[in-house]
């Protein structure tokens, strides 16, 4: 049985103790103390690091029958040891539990939207809303709710009891589970079974920031920072606003007006550039189209060109407008890219998709398509001539 100091006292930063096994397994130690202030994975949170009798921990876990299992990078010796946990990570780790507690029971206050599961990850945190719909009010009044109370900075206590008397005394999630429990109580806001690290006063947590909102099936996932996080994510914000504003050449509040007119602008550049891609693919179609060209046996006119620098949209492009005249068929290539079209007018019994696998085969290309209409590409582009002969001989059979 391993006493766990974290219960009461989460700010508990060394603590000693006595080694009762230490057992290696593989390239590790399994070391199980008598008391210990290292808090295992559980409940959403991530397990603390630190230090025993200097040795690095690099897991903790708990293994059941009320036993703590440290995973160290050498062995313990039995008897007296000397723990110390690695602060900075487990006042994050407080920072980010004690705030979803506290946004957990804003959504419940405000909204009444349930929390069904939380997790405490390594730069963000989230937690699952239950509810048919979230929208940014909730997220805003929430966050506002949220930091209200941290502001206030609100005495945050361990309390204990059997599930009957926590309910008793109102928390906001019950829980199916016998003996004595552990509970956190936000002074006047909030009260949850708990067994996790958590702050001792709700100021400690800074502030707390909602990042983003996703639909997961039937449920919303909030991503939020707090603390220390939520300090580097607006220092972080302020950063890339700023170097926007500098590539745009403007004050920060302008950057969303800057941006939006120049996706306006663009749109519309996109938009003439199709119509003249157009234009100049009808062109090119015609000029294709009044040359000679070769025909086979089956009264087929064979149009087989390679384009210098046709990217594959333009390729696919001209190949449409060509055979959108009777009795063509069009092989096509781009030197630039190793791109390949294979296409036909509509009545001819030939299978484009067909043709065109059975060709790339021998050049190490991929592609395929259906039988008026086939693209793909090779890894060679110097050897579209070869590829489109080789397509042509085919036809002419």
């Amino acid at each position: 049985m391993t006493e766990r100091l974290y219960y009461r006292d989460s700010f508990m930063r060394e603590f000693d103790a006595r080694v009762v096994s230490c057992e290696q397994e593989r390239e590790r130690w399994k070391v199980v103390l008598d008391r210990t202030a290292f808090y295992p994975t559980s409940g959403g949170q991530p397990h603390d690091l630190g230090k025993l009798n200097g040795v690095p921990v690099i897991e903790v876990a708990d293994a059941g029958e009320n036993k703590v299992v440290h995973y160290t990078s050498a062995a313990i010796p039995m008897g007296a040891v000397h723990g110390e946990i690695d602060w900075p990570r487990r006042l994050d780790h407080m920072q980010q539990h004690t705030g979803q507690h506290l946004l957990s029971a804003a959504f419940i206050e405000l909204f009444n939207l349930p929390t069904v599961s939380f997790h405490l990850g390594k730069e963000i945190s989230t937690i699952d809303l239950q509810a048919p719909t979230v929208v940014a009010r909730h997220l805003e009044e929430a966050e506002r709710r949220v930091n209200e109370i941290i502001f206030e900075d609100r005495v945050v206590a361990v309390q204990f009891g059997t599930a009957e008397e926590l309910e008793e005394a109102g928390i906001r999630k019950k829980v199916e589970r016998e003996g004595v429990l552990r509970a956190i109580e936000v002074a006047g806001f909030d009260r949850q079974p708990c067994g996790g690290t958590h702050l001792e006063r709700t100021g400690q947590a800074g502030l707390l920031l909602i990042r983003k909102l996703e639909r997961r099936r039937d449920l919303w996932r909030v991503e939020f920072v707090c603390g220390y996080r939520a300090l580097l994510a607006a220092r972080g914000d302020f950063a890339t606003l700023g170097q926007a504003a500098s590539i745009l050449s403007c004050g920060l509040p302008d950057v969303p007006a800057v941006l939006a007119k120049m996706i306006e602008e663009k749109r519309g550049l996109h938009s003439a550039a199709k119509r003249l891609e157009e234009r100049l693919a009808e062109h090119e179609a015609r000029a294709l189209l009044g040359v000679g060209l070769a025909q086979n046996s089956a009264g087929e006119r064979i149009v087989m060109r390679v384009l210098e620098e046709a990217t594959p949209g333009y390729l696919g492009l001209i190949a449409e407008k060509v055979v959108s005249e009777a009795g063509i068929v069009a092989l096509l290539a781009s030197r630039t890219t190793g791109h390949v079209v294979f296409a036909q007018s509509k009545g001819f019994s030939n299978d484009m998709g067909a043709l065109l696998r059975e060709t790339l085969k021998e050049f190490g290309g991929k592609g395929g398509g259906a039988k008026d209409f086939a693209q793909g590409s090779i890894p060679d582009p110097a050897k579209v001539e070869e590829l489109l002969a080789r397509a042509a001989a085919f036809l002419k059979k």
